[in-house]
């Protein structure tokens, strides 16, 4: 019972809180009613697997469609780009980006990183013109995550059922495996990462533009 009453000391001293904000400019002088199809091209940083970034894209998309954008699926964009044979790992300036637009026949594309990805969340996303390379949007936000407590459950979880699967002279071996395993598995977006990022990209997207922008009404 001893492994048990620790796993249990450690998750419940794991208490993850605080605010989440965010700040962001775009070009006034743009047109964004000419922007009606854009990509979400890559998703940089820590975050996991590539399933953990679809859903950070998805997220994004979401925040695209309430602005009266048209973004495109993820997956068309990675088959598309692997047609041309161009990798989305190769993405790494705003030139590279326009590039990629340029094969997916968009006017714009979004780029998003999340150079710090745990109990903190930090993130930029930018918007940027496929025809000259220049940034659109750029926007910032960040929040306290649950990256450090998922990676902590699941080893835990993995720990005990690892623990109880095996015989008494293995235990302390099936309590070793169960752990690194539930620990890859935390490396996921749990539904509390998932709930923290979507709280982020929101606030991100709050200065992101319509494609109405330019005809909206200046409140005092």
């Amino acid at each position: 019972m001893r492994l048990f009453i620790t796993a249990g000391c450690v998750v419940s001293l794991v208490l993850l809180s605080g605010c989440t904000s965010g700040e962001g400019y775009y070009r006034k002088d743009y047109d964004y009613s000419n922007v009606q199809k854009i990509a979400v091209v890559d998703v940089i940083g820590p975050v996991g697997g590539e399933a953990a970034r679809n859903q950070i894209a998805d997220f994004f998309a979401m925040e695209l469609l309430k602005k009266g954008y048209s973004p495109i699926e993820r997956a068309q964009v990675h088959v598309l780009l692997k047609e041309q044979e161009f990798q989305a790992s190769a993405i790494t300036s705003s030139e590279d980006a326009a590039k990629a637009g340029r094969i997916l026949n968009v006017p714009a594309v979004l780029i998003v990183n999340v150079p710090k990805f745990g109990e903190d969340i930090q993130m930029t996303a930018k918007m940027v013109n496929v025809e000259d390379g220049s940034i659109l949007w750029m926007s910032t936000g960040k929040g306290k995550g649950g990256k450090t407590l998922g990676t902590i459950v699941g080893a835990a979880a993995g720990a005990i059922i690892g623990y109880a699967a095996t015989g008494e002279d293995d235990k302390v071996l099936g309590a070793i495996g169960g752990g690194v395993a539930g620990g890859a598995a935390g490396n996921l977006l749990t539904p509390d990462e998932a709930e923290k990022m979507l709280e982020i990209i929101r606030k991100v997207c709050e200065t992101l533009p319509s494609r109405q922008v330019r005809y909206q009404k200046i409140k005092d």
